[in-house]
């Protein structure tokens, strides 16, 4: 369906050999929000994989911002990816360069030449995430949750159609953390689609949205916040 960024129907999902989960539908619509949960082990990064391509679809049908997962081809796959932004926990900035410049080199490596028009980039995703007046500064001159920040605005720099979040609030205090939520949950609402795995149960409860849990080989959805049994995600 063309309103929906992802989707996966009666799929396998196999590391190597070994299967993972299975009869696997999942699907996220055109700014959707949702989480992804799931104690460790339990299929999150290889589902996450599918979604990039990084683990091929051999057995259902995917399909993740208009690439079909079976059919795709390996010259195809950095411009799938092209269309996926992705948020790390460790943040994984440049240290010897600004902030500026961090972002300049990813958009010269993926192909942007126009002087004019990579300023004007830099400038709109730094207002996105409210730290246009801090391009100059280096990534040890910033808080964590700035740090992060620059981390979302450089997943921003080629118009994604899809942010993965991983564990994006996992190295930040509380009131940092809905910051980035209030961020995430604004691209959604300007029609990105945000899949953000998270343990931290707190940020689940003040910001519900749907959520897909890892259990036991299967991807579980829940549209209620009362089917989830924080007291296991507690030991994730």
């Amino acid at each position: 369906m063309d309103d929906l960024t992802i989707d996966i129907r009666s799929a396998n999902i196999f590391q190597d050999d070994n299967l993972i989960l299975s009869d696997v539908n999942f699907s996220l619509a055109k700014g959707d929000f949702a989480y992804l949960i799931g104690r460790v082990g339990s299929g999150k990064t290889s589902l996450i994989k599918t979604i990039t391509a990084e683990i091929p679809l051999k057995d259902g049908e995917g399909t993740v911002c208009g690439f079909n997962l079976r059919k795709l081809k390996r010259k195809q796959i950095p411009k799938l990816r092209r269309k996926i932004g992705v948020v790390f926990q460790d943040f994984q900035l440049l240290n010897d360069r600004s902030v500026y410049n961090n972002l300049l080199f990813v958009l010269k490596a993926t192909g942007w030449k126009d002087k004019q028009a990579i300023k004007q980039r830099i400038t709109e995703v730094l207002d996105l995430v409210e730290l246009k007046f801090k391009d100059y500064k280096m990534p040890h001159q910033l808080s964590g949750g700035e740090q992060q920040r620059v981390v979302i605005a450089r997943a921003l720099l080629n118009n994604p159609e899809l942010i993965l979040a991983d564990e994006p609030t996992g190295n930040l205090d509380m009131e940092t953390s809905e910051g980035i939520m209030q961020i995430l949950h604004n691209l959604s609402n300007s029609g990105i689609s945000v899949l953000m795995a998270t343990h931290n149960t707190h940020l689940i409860k003040k910001f519900p949205a749907k959520t897909f849990k890892c259990e036991k080989g299967k991807v579980i959805e829940t549209q209620h916040m009362t089917e989830i049994d924080f007291e296991s995600l507690m030991e994730l």
